[in-house]
Parts: C-alpha cells; sequence; structure tokens
C-alpha cells in the first residue's frame, strides 16, 4: 500500500537504508537491524556504491525478494533516457513499491502526477529556494535533499551543511530525507533531527556494500533515532 513511509514520518524520524545492491540478503540485514524502510534503484550506475543496476526487467526477481523483507521499500527508476516505461512503473505498484525518487531535471512530466506511489523528488545543491517552495504544489510529498557537491561525497559534515539543510526546511513544509551524502554519524543525528528533518537515509558511504557493515551501521543509525523518540 503506497503512503507507508509518509506515514511513518508524520510520527517521528526515521530511518532508511539504501541498498547498496539490489540484494535480499542486504534487505534482510536492513530490516533485522531496525530499518524502517528501503531504498532500490533501477537503470543507473550509482557513483556512491559503484554499482550498477540493471533494467525492471533485469531487477524483477531481486526486488520481489526485497519486498518480502516487509519493509516500505521506495525505488530510484533511473535517470533521463533510461526510465521505466509507465506500464512498468504501473507494475512496480502493484508489487507494493511505496515511493519513487528522482532528481527533478530526471524527471518526465508524466510522473509528476504519477498515482499509485508516493512522488519524491530529490533536491541538489543548485536549486533554487524559491523553487523549493513550489514543490508541495506541483503534487510532490517528499522531498530529498540531496545538495552535497559530488565533490563534497565522503567528507564529515560541517556548519555550511546545517545551514542549507535549514534553508530547505524554511523553504517547504513536506517531510524532508537527508541521504549520507556525506559521512554523518550517528552522533549527527540530534543536530539534524532539532532542524526538523524527517528521515536519515544512509547509503554506500556509511553502511559499505557488505551484510556485516550495513547491518552494524543500521543499528547504530536505528539507536541513534530511537533516542529521538518522543
Amino acid at each position: 500500500m503506497a503512503g507507508q513511509v509518509l506515514a511513518l514520518l508524520t510520527e517521528r524520524p526515521r530511518l532508511i537504508v539504501s541498498l547498496p545492491r539490489n540484494s535480499p540478503d542486504l534487505a534482510r540485514a536492513a530490516a533485522e537491524a531496525g530499518a524502517d524502510a528501503l531504498k532500490v534503484h533501477l537503470n543507473v550506475r550509482h557513483d556512491a556504491s559503484g554499482t550498477h543496476f540493471g533494467s525492471f526487467s533485469e531487477e524483477r526477481g531481486n526486488l520481489e525478494e526485497i519486498l518480502a523483507a516487509g519493509l516500505p521499500t521506495g525505488i530510484v527508476p533511473g535517470v533521463a533516457g533510461s526510465l521505466p516505461t509507465p506500464e512498468e512503473m504501473d507494475q512496480l505498484s502493484e508489487m507494493g513499491i511505496d515511493f519513487f525518487d528522482l532528481y527533478a531535471h530526471d524527471m518526465p512530466a508524466w510522473m509528476i502526477r504519477l498515482e499509485g506511489m508516493t512522488r519524491t523528488v530529490a533536491i541538489d545543491h543548485a536549486a533554487p529556494m524559491e523553487a523549493i517552495s513550489e514543490l508541495a504544489a506541483l503534487g510532490f510529498e517528499m522531498v530529498e535533499a540531496a545538495i552535497v557537491p559530488h565533490e563534497g561525497y565522503g567528507e564529515p559534515l560541517n556548519a555550511s551543511d546545517f545551514m542549507a539543510y535549514r534553508r530547505v526546511r524554511k523553504a517547504t513544509t513536506l517531510p524532508i530525507i537527508v541521504p549520507t551524502q556525506r559521512a554523518i554519524e550517528p552522533e549527527d543525528i540530534s543536530a539534524l533531527v532539532d532542524i526538523g528533518l524527517d528521515a536519515i537515509m544512509i547509503g554506500a558511504i556509511v553502511t559499505g556494500r557488505e551484510s556485516d557493515s550495513l547491518r552494524s551501521a543500521t543499528e547504530r543509525f536505528a539507536s541513534a533515532l530511537a533516542g529521538q523518540a518522543g
């Protein structure tokens, strides 16, 4: 049922694990370690994980097994020029994919009104604040604040990052997901929650690519977020 993650974010800050591979084993490790939701990918080479994700037909079996792990799961369906068809997006919805997540510059116009999955838009460091304030009016339901320039990937959080996240928070009332483009630590969670951010999405930069490291990172971040509940 679509909207599961959106509903979770109305309760308290949540932990999403972006899988470095479309691996059922990694999905189970994340679920067992306390993740609230997962994110998978199609049709893209993911720079942070160094992984190529295949097409819908190539990845469908893995996606079905990942969904069987029982967590709400979102998807990055590709990039401009290599996206699923509308019919394939409908099939992903029917399989149980909860939300889709794309950069605005990769998203075709027809996806803005796509039904059956929560519409999530990723914004980069160049997104003007006045445009962010219009996202809800366009029909978007969540925002991924992917605002760190590529050359800053893997570096520690700094004060400028907090200023940038705060500007995004002031620009929109939509739930905001912060991905670990920086090497965010569990100790950073409290300050991020204080800004008013709604979810942390940990990926390869902090989880690594294997089950053991992903499980360990998920446990540490889940514990830090649990400490913010209430």
